[in-house]
């Protein structure tokens, strides 16, 4: 069974005025998120800034997603589960965040391919199976290559996906090829959930089961609308919807992610803060070309 079908979105993480985690502000994220439609809470992602948290809020964060998530699906009738980002460069600490999050009541854990000290195919396979073996949770493998300088190849994820609890792969490679590969290799032993909103309906195409969206912080119903039209059938209405967002994806990615998309919460009255360093604040002419954008999709006025 599927972790979920449609969009997940990588939510920012609030800090208040002094730079602490405001977890009211992320509960009202959460609302919006489920009263509009999204599938999935991914907490504590690259969105999330989660290498500037430390091991305890990070661990808040996650708990303060799952407490979320569950008093608001239940509000509007449906669940919603909880991804948590446990990735890192050391394979014993992720096997410790894994489990933290675990015990935080998270429903799986994402974790992207270590960094830095990257390593080869050989060992993201012992990587990744030796978290797969202590850590009781359903698994999301996340490939960046542009973030972590590694390319996990598609003979991996199929050696991977062999793995009964790693159950899907977030794909952010940008390369379409890439994706087809994986899912022809992986089949229903591996779910594709792609991780750039701008190629959301070829993936659903090929094969996929939907997105983890920067986006869908700013226009959940929009991001979940594009995966529900194409389930449906309307795939006229599905292309419409993608080539739409464009305008948006493309400011949104701009800067480094998730300066921009913060500056669109704020935008939008949500009290998310700044990024913490050494993220800062996007220019102003960027923040002018986003409102503009974001008035003319509807998201300001």
């Amino acid at each position: 069974m599927s972790i979920y079908k449609g969009s997940g979105v990588a939510m920012c993480t609030p800090f208040d005025g002094a730079g602490k985690f405001y977890g009211d502000a992320y509960e009202k994220l959460i609302e919006f998120q489920v009263q509009n439609g999204t599938a999935a809470i991914v907490s504590c992602g690259t969105t999330g800034e989660a290498p500037t948290l430390t091991s305890e809020e990070h661990i808040e964060v996650v708990r303060t997603a799952v407490v979320a998530a569950k008093k608001f699906g239940e509000k509007y009738g449906r669940k919603v589960p909880v991804v948590a980002g446990a990735g890192g460069n050391d394979t014993a600490a992720c096997i410790a965040k894994g489990r933290a999050c675990m015990q935080a009541g998270a429903d799986a854990i994402m974790l992207a391919t270590p960094y830095y000290n990257k390593t080869s195919q050989r060992g993201l396979v012992a990587h990744y199976t030796e978290i797969a073996k202590n850590v009781d949770l359903p698994i999301v493998v996340y490939n960046v290559p542009a973030r972590t300088a590694l390319n996990l190849q598609p003979k991996t994820l199929a050696e991977l996906a062999k793995l009964p609890n790693i159950q899907a792969v977030k794909e952010a490679s940008h390369d379409i090829t890439q994706i087809a590969e994986i899912i022809e290799r992986c089949g229903d032993n591996l779910d594709m959930y792609v991780g750039n909103d701008s190629e959301i309906l070829p993936t659903l195409a090929l094969g996929g089961k939907g997105v983890i969206s920067t986006m869908g912080n700013i226009a959940p119903a929009h991001i979940q609308g594009i995966v529900d039209k194409f389930f449906a059938g309307d795939l006229e209405g599905c292309r419409i919807a993608q080539l739409s967002i464009l305008p948006i994806v493309r400011l949104l990615f701009t800067d480094v992610n998730p300066m921009p998309v913060k500056a669109g919460l704020n935008m939008m009255g949500f009290d998310v803060g700044k990024c913490r360093l050494p993220l800062v604040d996007i220019e102003p002419s960027l923040a002018d070309a986003l409102k503009t954008e974001m008035v003319k999709f509807g998201l300001i006025s």
